[in-house]
């Protein structure tokens, strides 16, 4: 446990993909904003600008620039879609980690309890050197062995002693096989099986009581105990301690000199030490769980009743005991999985189980969830299809790889390196707790970005240092949740296909909501960019600018947040973190190329009407911006000789604010739909995402509301319009729809074209 803690507590985990994306975007969107800012000021000042004019040219491209609303926008986005995950069984413990498993590439998980049901059921057993299935039928009646065997009865009397499950009270009514118990999956199991064969099972344990116990652990992978039991000697009738041990079966068989056969102890020879390797191999091969058994009386006059038995000092016999048989259990796959995997790998997510069991168990299990697929061989499947050595294989041309946790222990970071770049499927058997952290460090010096799941103490390390970590809710001890930054609360790994999909649709979502923000930024900086270079009077205030990022813009974009997944959202590969970026050159050329200058000329064009229909035609308002602005100036004539005092000329100017704010109101409703896709025609997706209908209603309302209530005129300087300037822009706000729907189209008819290359952000 300590060893385990310190693993654990020594790890560093760092940025969520999705932190760092929006870091990105912060430096990005900040050298934007300053870089021209100043490039602005410095303009200004070089046309002749006084310094307090240039300064609020700065402001007002920085304000222009950067997305206030992105903050809310993020949060929300993210919120919404932990809460939608909680909903379907997974609890996101950390905001960040909805997104990480979206990005997920390799997901290392855990066999018992994830990828198996974790009930697991007695289902064979081998003893006198026969294997024989069990009866687990209430009334017994199905037995095809002797139940009063010497072998059969010590087998039993070890699965009985060494066991630490235990019945739940006031159960005596319900059915053996239905009962719950306090206790692991394989010890319920074995005491649910000792309970139907010879019943009775506590008053056994209180007739043997325990004196010592060395608890099983992942190092030694076996578990002892010593109890009191009534034995004959050459004294007669007395008690005497009886060592007891179970475990994983290699590890027993090596500890045993003797192994009993039809009741009379016998040598390990090599032939029986064959048949136990037969009979393991055949039971693992049935993807079964297999334990071995021994036991061992201790001789009284060296371990006489009431002898300090001492666990930790170990200051009894751990070798030289007896064989007496396997019992292998059976942990059905949970029935999802199968599809899960699939699913995962349509994705190119590449599945590898890591799980403490025998590697021909492990091997069993993953080819029936499909983590080794129908027809990928092994390095073993290959040597026996050819009938040669194992050494004369190219381990490279097996698609499938099963490794055991001695190889993985001999294995330098170069050679684990080339076994995860090479090989699509892998198992990892027998392996300890810091060979699981071994495993998640070297997927993640290929560049994977890693989910493990787990559900034991001992899968801490690897839980904390994986980027997502997924503990099981059920099943899982409460160190691994909370290690974790993610629980499955039915404890099914086809949860976390859930997961993955929520996940690549937040990132979907939340680049559909930067490229909405973004777009509107062209409208917002030409203004000031005209203002500066043309001489003409400002087209857009600041004012009116932070209207549209905290005000019009908000609401839609959040709603992007609630936007169904995509028809190809599951069988694109997982997002290259090195290259995929969330704001990318092809999102800012989009909206800063494409989208948004067609949103500025409709901005304009309602800006130059309205000068026109007042008088001032657009060669007129070239060069006039000093006039324009100075209160000394009563008398500015228009393009038909009309005289406008300063006052006339603000209030002009402050009406053509509202109708350029109104304009980009108008030209970003086709923008909100057409960011509802990144790919598919707005027919294919439809208009189903009522929070996005609401929020094209809701920034009009709002625009109405700031450009007709009474008093804004003398705060934020909107003016009321003529219902007819509001359809100025609407010309503009159809090119920009059919525009991209032509684009859209182009990509879908020529994947992997120029089209996708250059725009498909």
């Amino acid at each position: 446990m300590g060893r385990i803690a310190n693993l654990a507590s020594g790890l560093e985990t760092g940025e969520t993909p999705i932190a760092r994306e929006i870091a990105h975007f912060i430096h990005l969107i900040t050298a934007v904003a300053v870089v021209l800012g100043i490039m602005f000021f410095i303009t200004a000042l070089i046309l002749g600008y006084s310094w307090l004019d240039a300064v609020i040219f700065l402001i007002g491209i920085i304000v222009a620039n950067v997305p206030e609303g992105l903050l809310a926008t993020v949060t929300v986005c993210l919120t919404l879609t932990a809460k939608r995950m909680a909903s379907k069984n997974c609890l996101v413990k950390n905001l960040e980690a909805v997104e990480t498993l979206g990005s997920t590439s390799t997901i290392c998980s855990d066999k018992t309890g994830t990828l198996t049901q974790n009930r697991m059921t007695v289902a064979h057993m081998w003893f006198d050197s026969k294997i024989v299935e069990t009866d687990t039928s209430e009334d017994q009646s199905n037995a095809t062995y002797d139940r009063e065997a010497p072998t059969w009865r010590a087998l039993t009397r070890i699965g009985m002693l060494c066991n630490r499950a235990e019945f739940k009270q006031g159960q005596d009514s319900i059915p053996v096989l239905k009962r719950d118990c306090n206790g692991d999956a394989s010890e319920s199991a074995l005491l649910k099986f000792v309970e139907l064969s010879i019943g009775e099972v506590e008053k056994h344990r209180k007739r043997c009581k325990k004196v010592c116990e060395i608890p099983f652990n992942s190092t030694n992978k076996y578990q002892v105990s010593i109890h009191e039991i009534e034995g004959d000697n050459d004294h007669g009738e007395t008690k005497m301690n009886l060592l007891v041990m179970k475990g994983a079966p290699e590890r027993i068989q090596e500890r045993c000199s003797t192994i009993l056969i039809n009741g009379k102890e016998e040598p390990m020879s090599e032939a029986n030490k064959n048949a136990f390797n037969q009979a393991y191999l055949e039971l693992g091969g049935l993807g079964e769980r297999v334990l071995g058994f021994c036991d061992y009386l201790l001789p009284v006059n060296q371990y006489p009743i009431g002898y300090s038995f001492n666990g930790d000092e170990s200051n009894f016999p751990l070798s030289g005991l007896r064989f007496v048989g396997l019992i292998s259990m059976i942990d059905p796959p949970r029935a999802a999985v199968p599809d899960a995997v699939s699913k995962c790998r349509s994705a190119g997510i590449k599945v590898i189980m890591v799980t403490g069991d025998h590697p021909i168990t492990a091997k069993a299990i993953a080819k029936g969830v499909g983590i080794i697929s129908e027809g990928n061989e092994t390095v073993e499947d290959i040597a026996a299809r050819l009938d040669i050595p194992i050494s004369e294989v190219n381990p490279r041309d097996a698609q499938a790889c099963v490794v055991h946790g001695t190889d993985l222990r001999d294995m330098t970071s170069a050679q684990l390196d080339d076994l995860l770049a090479n090989h699509s499927e892998i198992v990892f058997a027998r392996t300890s707790p810091q060979q699981k952290l071994i495993i998640v460090e070297g997927c993640q010096r290929q560049g994977a970005i890693v989910a493990v799941t787990g559900d034991g103490v001992n899968d801490s390390p690897a839980l904390k240092k994986a980027d997502i970590g997924v503990a099981m809710g059920i099943a899982g001890s409460d160190v691994s949740k909370q290690a974790a930054d993610m629980i499955l609360l039915d404890d099914n790994f086809a949860s976390i296909v859930t997961g993955v999909e929520e996940g690549r649709l937040i990132f979907d979502n939340l680049k559909k909501s930067i490229a909405y923000t973004l777009t509107s930024n062209i409208p917002e900086i030409t203004p000031f960019l005209l203002f500066i270079l043309a001489d003409i009077p400002l087209s857009l205030g600041t004012i009116t600018i932070l209207c549209i990022d905290l005000g019009t813009d908000l609401v839609p974009a959040i709603s992007l947040a609630y936007e169904s997944a995509e028809s190809d959202i599951m069988k694109r590969l997982p997002r290259d973190p090195l290259h995929d970026k969330l704001v990318n050159n092809r999102l800012i050329g989009m909206a800063y190329g494409q989208i948004g200058p067609i949103q500025a000329c409709g901005g304009f064009f309602a800006y130059f009407v309205i000068m026109s229909e007042n008088g001032f035609l657009p060669r007129k308002l070239l060069g006039i911006r000093r006039e324009w602005d100075s209160r000394s100036v009563t008398d500015l004539e228009d393009s038909y000789g009309q005289e406008w005092t300063y006052a006339q000329r603000k209030a002009l100017e402050y009406t053509c604010h509202t109708a350029f704010f109104v304009s980009i109101v108008v030209v970003q409703w086709t923008d909100l739909v057409i960011c509802k896709t990144r790919r598919n025609s707005i027919i294919h997706q439809g208009m189903l995402n009522h929070y996005l209908t609401f929020g094209l209603f809701f920034e009009t309302a709002l625009a109405a509301l700031l450009t007709y209530t009474p008093g804004l005129d003398k705060g934020l300087r909107m003016y009321p319009l003529r219902w007819t300037w509001w359809l100025m822009p609407l010309p503009f706000s159809c090119s920009i729809l059919l525009y991209d729907e032509l684009r859209k189209y182009l990509l879908r008819t020529n994947p992997g074209g120029w089209m996708e290359r250059e725009t498909y952000y």
